[in-house]
C-alpha cells in the first residue's frame, strides 16, 4: 500500500504537469524544441544522478523519493501527449473549425478524444517508470516494496528480493489493466462524461435545468 500510494502520488503530479505541457508543445513548435531538449536530458542522465541533488535539497524519505520518481516518469507522458495531438487528422480539425468551434472546443472535443489512446499509452509508461523507480528510491529511505528488494539484494537473499519484485510486478499488471480498461470505455463514452468528472458535470447540468 505504501508503494501504491507513492506511485499514485507521483503519477498524479505527472498527469497534472505532463498533459498540459504536452498540449502546449503540440501548439507551439518553438516550445516543443526546448521541452524536447529538456526531456532528452531527463531520460539520458543516469537515474542515480537525480538522487544526489534531491537528497541535498530535501533529505531522505518519502518526499524526495516521490520527487525523483516524478522527474523520471514525466517524459513519456509529455512526449506521447504531444505526439497524439499532432497526429490528429487535419481534416477533423478543419471540419470542427468550419462548424464554428473555438480553439478550446477543438482541443477538448476533437483533438484530446482522438489522441486519447496515445495519451493513455504515455500514462501507462509513466506508471511503469514510477514502479521501476521504487527500488532506486529505497536507497534514500523511501519505504515500500523497493526497500524489500534492496534489503534482499544486500543480504543476497534471493527469496526476499523475489517477493518484493513479484509485488512490484503485480502492481504494474493491475495498474496497466486499469488504464487499458479506461481506454476501452472512453471509446464508447466521452472522457468528460465518465467517473467523478462525469458525475460533477451531470449534477451541474441537472442543477441548471432546475433553475
Amino acid at each position: 500500500m505504501v508503494t501504491l500510494s507513492l506511485v499514485l502520488t507521483a503519477v498524479l503530479f505527472c498527469i497534472v504537469t505532463g498533459i498540459p505541457l504536452g498540449i502546449a508543445c503540440s501548439i507551439n513548435d518553438r516550445l516543443e524544441g526546448i521541452i524536447k531538449l529538456i526531456l532528452d536530458a531527463m531520460q539520458t542522465i543516469p537515474r542515480f544522478v537525480y538522487l544526489v541533488p534531491v537528497v541535498m535539497l530535501f533529505g531522505i524519505g518519502e518526499v524526495p523519493g516521490t520527487i525523483a520518481t516524478i522527474i523520471i516518469s514525466l517524459p513519456p507522458l509529455v512526449r506521447l501527449t504531444n505526439l497524439g495531438i499532432r497526429q490528429v487528422s487535419p481534416e477533423m480539425v478543419e471540419a470542427a473549425t468550419a462548424f464554428g468551434s473555438t480553439h478550446l472546443q477543438i482541443l477538448l472535443e476533437v483533438q484530446i478524444p482522438l489522441a486519447l489512446p496515445s495519451i493513455l499509452t504515455g500514462l501507462n509508461q509513466t506508471i511503469l517508470f514510477a514502479l521501476a523507480m521504487s527500488v532506486l528510491t529505497a536507497m534514500i529511505a523511501a519505504p515500500g516494496l523497493g526497500s524489500i528488494v534492496l534489503e534482499g539484494v544486500g543480504r543476497l537473499d534471493v527469496g526476499q528480493a523475489a517477493v518484493g519484485g513479484l509485488g512490484i510486478f503485480l502492481l504494474a499488471i493491475m495498474l496497466d489493466r486499469i488504464t487499458q480498461a479506461i481506454g476501452k470505455s472512453n471509446l464508447q463514452m466521452a472522457w468528460h462524461k465518465q467517473g467523478p468528472i462525469g458525475l460533477f458535470v451531470s449534477l451541474w447540468q441537472l442543477q441548471g435545468t432546475h433553475q
